[in-house]
């Protein structure tokens, strides 16, 4: 057992109010059933930053199962290890159950590699060439749970019974240092997940922080491993990076690192200055709002990142061609075909909403394009003709209530008819 630091309410930053009042209900409900409940990971360090946290998740002794019979709006997702996400409306508020870390033991089989001895999540499943995922489905005390979490500033709790942080990693020390350190050994931290490589950079960018001299070594030594990162995962990182507001700092240290050449050996081969000028115009536009908004589409992001190294073919798409020769990889990551497609549309749209002679008719035409909402925020993020840009939210607020007009008078119509023939 490791003793605490617990800082009263009067050592931290930390009130009721900055929390998300649905995650506060969730918080007294679990306590209610007698429960350990707490605010968990990066909301309670951005609380004590003073920054506004994008999400409040919450770490329970309750089981999913649980949670779910205390929650009517809650369901179970996940397969390596089991979440509820409770919903309120369009909200989401993620409870994990505690758990602790599972150690690489004698209860895998182990593999000779040469002069190496594999074992657990370290094994290559040599028939099918992936990486073992070990079920990490342990549940534990909040204490286990601390140990098992990447970075020290990431495992802080609070809790809204007495209204104290309680730090069992030292991540109080290195949130007054400005230190991004790992929990345990970096080595074993980074090959049990390597996407935690990525993150110990995106954090550094994000909260303009050190990273540890072990993180930065472990990094350099295993930077080759975030090859065995999920895809899907993968590009799904690479998008948050893109939406953080501080993507141009975040590729320049992947780039220092080394793992760039590994996630997106193109971009690393290409970068030059118009990269930096294009993701700094996108980090610009996000600062603009407290949140991501939503005009910050996958197909946004991508060509921000994409177009000024040249990635993008931007003709048509082929009807001979299949969807691979056709499409946009970044290293092993393959990017939606859907994105890269609505990517083409909306830098095809821009001749047209540069030109000021088109006819009343095609500026009509052009407000109903798919691509068209997308186009409009890439002029407003990557365009140089703020008149342009201005010109077309008229026109496009104009005919959104012309559009509006005519489903009310359609409904009208509709409601008018079924009236009369019920009489």
């Amino acid at each position: 057992m490791v003793d605490p630091l617990i800082l009263p309410r009067a050592d931290h930053k930390i009130s009721r109010h900055q929390i998300d009042p649905d995650a506060l209900k969730v918080l007294y409900r679990l306590r209610k059933f007698n429960h350990v409940a707490y605010l968990v990971g990066g909301s309670v360090r951005d609380l004590l930053l003073e920054r506004h946290p994008k999400d409040f998740d919450i770490g329970t002794s309750a089981h999913p199962h649980e949670v779910k019979r205390i929650f009517r709006n809650c369901w179970i997702i996940g397969r390596r290890f089991r979440l509820a996400h409770v919903k309120f409306g369009h909200r989401t508020i993620e409870v994990a159950t505690f758990r602790k870390q599972v150690p690489l033991d004698s209860t895998a089989t182990t593999i000779q590699k040469g002069k190496r001895t594999l074992t657990g999540q370290r094994i290559k499943n040599q028939e099918h060439g992936k990486r073992i995922i070990r079920r990490d489905n342990t549940f534990g005390t909040a204490e286990e749970d601390a140990f098992r979490r990447d970075f020290t500033i990431n495992a802080l709790f609070y809790d809204i019974a007495s209204f104290t942080v309680i730090d069992y990693v030292g991540g109080m020390a290195d949130l007054r240092a400005g230190l991004i350190r790992s929990i345990g050994n970096p080595n074993e931290r980074f090959i049990e997940d390597s996407v935690r490589m990525l993150r110990a950079v995106s954090l550094a960018a994000r909260l303009k922080f050190r990273i540890d001299e072990p993180i930065l070594r472990a990094i350099s030594r295993h930077k080759s491993e975030i090859l065995n990162a999920s895809p899907a995962r993968m590009v799904e990182e690479l998008y948050k990076i893109l939406r953080s507001g501080v993507s141009v700092k975040t590729f320049q240290l992947l780039s220092e690192t080394g793992l760039l050449k590994y996630i997106a050996p193109e971009i690393e081969r290409r970068k030059k200055d118009s990269l930096w000028e294009s993701l700094a115009t996108l980090d610009t536009y996000r600062r603009k709002f407290q949140d991501t908004p939503t005009s910050l589409t996958n197909p946004i992001l991508l060509g921000s990142l994409i177009e000024p190294v040249k990635l993008l073919n931007l003709r048509p798409r082929h009807k001979n061609k299949s969807p691979k020769e056709d499409g946009v990889s970044l290293g092993q990551l393959t990017i939606a075909r859907r994105d890269v497609e609505r990517l083409r549309q909306l830098l095809a749209l821009q001749t047209h909403l540069v030109n000021p002679d088109l006819h009343s008719r095609t500026r009509a035409t052009l407000t109903q394009r798919r691509a068209f909402n997308d186009a409009l925020t890439w002029l407003a993020i990557h365009g140089t003709d703020l008149e342009s840009f201005k010109r077309w939210t008229t026109i496009a607020a104009s005919s959104s209530s012309k559009r509006s007009v005519k489903i009310k008078r359609h409904r009208k119509k509709l409601n008018y008819r079924k009236s009369s023939r019920s009489k």
